[in-house]
């Protein structure tokens, strides 16, 4: 997928990574520098469209480049999970989606030394009712780790996930579908 301008991907998910390179795309990596602690009364939707500004601004947009920063966030709730501290918040969070229908929030900022867009994409997950024993071997794989609300639909949490209503990719980690369409009015 080619754009009309150079893509540089604010971000150091390898999963954002992969998912652009399935779609097509050819962009360049930068580590962004963003806040992303939780403001008091933030809502999911305002947290995530906010980091992934941050993280698009944190990198210099130079003429004939598209910087896209993205945020992915679990909520359940009303509560954003964010990545596990260790092993037992991982835990906590499983057994808060076990049986639960919840949202994953992705804010997308594309922005150029002209203009910024920012939006986002929310996917509603349902969990089966998970025991103490899959919880505790899912964790126990270390993937959960580094994701938030602590699964990765793409690897060993398929099995927790009932049913989804919105954009796959997105819970992955980037709404593919919504950036192409983004990029190509941009």
């Amino acid at each position: 997928m080619e754009t009309k301008q150079k893509l540089i991907l604010a971000s150091t998910s390898p999963r954002r990574v992969e998912l652009l390179k399935s779609a097509g795309f050819a962009f360049e990596v930068l580590r962004p520098d963003a806040d992303e602690k939780l403001h008091a009364g933030e809502a999911p939707v305002a947290y995530a469209v906010r980091t992934a500004r941050e993280k698009a601004e944190s990198i210099a947009a130079r003429p004939g480049t598209v910087v896209l920063g993205a945020d992915t966030v679990v909520a359940v709730e009303g509560r954003i999970l964010g990545k596990p501290a260790d092993a037992h918040d991982a835990e906590r969070m499983l057994r808060l989606l076990s049986g639960k229908l919840h949202e994953v929030i992705t804010g997308v900022c594309l922005r150029s030394p002209e203009k910024t867009v920012c939006f986002h994409a929310a996917t509603a997950v349902l969990f089966r009712d998970l025991s103490d024993e899959e919880i505790a071997a899912y964790v126990a794989t270390g993937d959960p780790l580094d994701k938030a609300g602590a699964y990765a639909i793409q690897n060993g949490a398929a099995g927790m996930v009932r049913r989804i209503d919105g954009s796959y990719s997105n819970v992955v980690g980037l709404p593919l579908c919504e950036v192409i369409e983004a990029l190509e009015n941009f």
